[in-house]
């Protein structure tokens, strides 16, 4: 596999280069599995700048990202977070499911993000941390229906400006990334597997399922055809198996499927 892994097939790329020369940040809107994730890190490497990362959830902390104090043998010190640092170096930071953090830590964000490029380190000396010059930031937010996701407030949305949409590739693109990941032959069980996934994401996006299967899992299934697999058994391993935890007619309703695309 090459050193990059992100398949471009939107242009992405280019959006987040004029982004970057314009200093504007950047929020990747989609679901999950989509490649948020591979896009980013490819870009970094791309730019030859390091990358900084931190992904949101509800046990997020405004100490994670700014830093906190610490006791060491009677000596009181300030350990900067990730925010910091990122500022202080330059570094393109990655704020990964931002709508997943709680409105503290989005509000101490706002601070940093807003014109100035700038944050008060009210929690040790008070001093003004200024932004380097080419300081980049690139966040991602995952649909509303996304358990543990809201709403991001309008303040904090503007303050992305450029905004890239990531929603699942086409067929044949998606075969693309696939064999970028699978060593062996097997086209014609790739397309049928490319296609089973796409149906349960479309079930899914009306609601009729609970679940949409992400890239991750079509590779995960091309991997194991890789290993011998019978191709119904893989699909059932991967795509199939996942539904039983919404009970036994959801489970019934994914075998069916199943069974009409890769016989009995």
């Amino acid at each position: 596999m090459s050193e990059f892994s992100y398949l471009d097939w939107n242009n992405s790329i280019e959006v987040l280069n004029q982004a970057f020369d314009a200093n504007l940040f950047v929020i990747i809107i989609g679901p999950k599995g989509t490649g948020k994730t591979s896009l980013v890190r490819d870009f970094a490497r791309m730019k030859g700048v390091k990358l900084d990362s931190i992904n949101f959830s509800l046990r997020t902390r405004e100490s994670h990202l700014v830093g906190s104090k610490t006791l060491d043998n009677g000596t009181v010190s300030f350990n900067e977070g990730l925010l910091i640092r990122s500022m202080r170096e330059g570094s393109i930071l990655y704020l990964d499911e931002i709508n997943s953090a709680e409105a503290d830590v989005l509000l101490r964000l706002d601070e940093a993000l807003d014109d100035r490029r700038q944050i008060v380190l009210k929690e040790s000396t008070g001093e003004v941390v200024k932004a380097k010059e080419n300081w980049f930031v690139i966040a991602t937010i995952n649909p509303l229906t996304h358990s543990g996701t809201k709403e991001l407030p309008p303040q904090i949305l503007s303050r992305f400006p450029i905004r890239i949409s990531m929603e699942y590739p086409p067929e044949d693109i998606e075969l693309k990334i696939v064999k970028k990941y699978v060593s062996g032959n097997h086209e014609s069980e790739l397309v049928q597997g490319i296609k089973l996934a796409n149906t349960l994401r479309q079930a899914a996006a009306v609601e009729e399922l609970f679940y949409s299967p992400s890239l991750r899992e079509t590779i995960a299934f091309g991997k194991l055809l890789d290993k011998g697999t019978p191709a119904k058994k893989a699909a059932t391993i991967v795509f199939g198996n996942v539904y039983t935890q919404w009970g036994n007619i959801e489970y019934q309703k994914v075998k069916d499927i199943i069974t009409s695309m890769f016989g009995n």
